[in-house]
């Protein structure tokens, strides 16, 4: 992808936009936060060109959103996995789909909620330091407007965003950084 120079501006919001500002590389994202891990996965659930998912793929792992791990030897193949810096993008994502769900959608498709007590959880402006909810502390439902396709994340459990875990069942690398956030 093509960086652009934003000519005597300063902005965080331009800057972020080169990275994830592209269509297919969102929902990607979007989708790995509801448990999609491998090609194929993502593939499916986007009905994306193989050629375009694997430049947003590798895109993505190049700026550090995603990482790719090892699966399986013979033959080699890899996950995607989101990393701390991923994660983060769970406020912004969660406040556009917020949005699409008050303007353009009578029945939303999925509902975030606490997992503790399945209270609903909204994006919204905090004071700096109060405390906050962490992505491991909530998950995404079915919504009034869920489709029988979306059955893929749901029913497999991992349709929340906590730290991926390496095969061994340790955190993966600096997941443990973000836990104690």
């Amino acid at each position: 992808m093509l960086e652009r120079e934003y000519q005597g501006q300063n902005c965080s919001i331009a800057r972020a936009l080169e990275i994830v500002g592209e269509r297919w590389t969102l929902l990607i994202i979007r989708d790995a936060f509801l448990g999609l891990r491998r090609f194929d996965q993502f593939q499916q659930s986007l009905g994306i060109a193989r050629n375009v998912l694997t430049d947003r793929l590798n895109w993505l792992v190049g700026q550090g959103i995603l990482e790719r791990v090892r699966y399986s030897e013979r033959p080699i193949r890899h996950e995607y996995q989101l990393t701390p810096k991923g994660r983060d993008l769970l406020l912004p994502l969660t406040a556009f789909r917020q949005w699409g769900d008050k303007h353009l959608s009578q029945k939303p498709p999925t509902l975030m909620r606490r997992k503790s007590n399945s209270q609903p959880v909204v994006a919204a402006l905090v004071l700096e330091g109060s405390g906050v909810l962490r992505a491991e502390q909530v998950e995404l439902v079915p919504g009034p407007g869920a489709t029988p396709a979306q059955e893929l994340w749901w029913h497999d459990g991992s349709n929340d965003a906590r730290p991926s875990r390496s095969h061994s069942g340790r955190l993966a690398h600096g997941d443990q950084d973000a836990i104690s956030r």
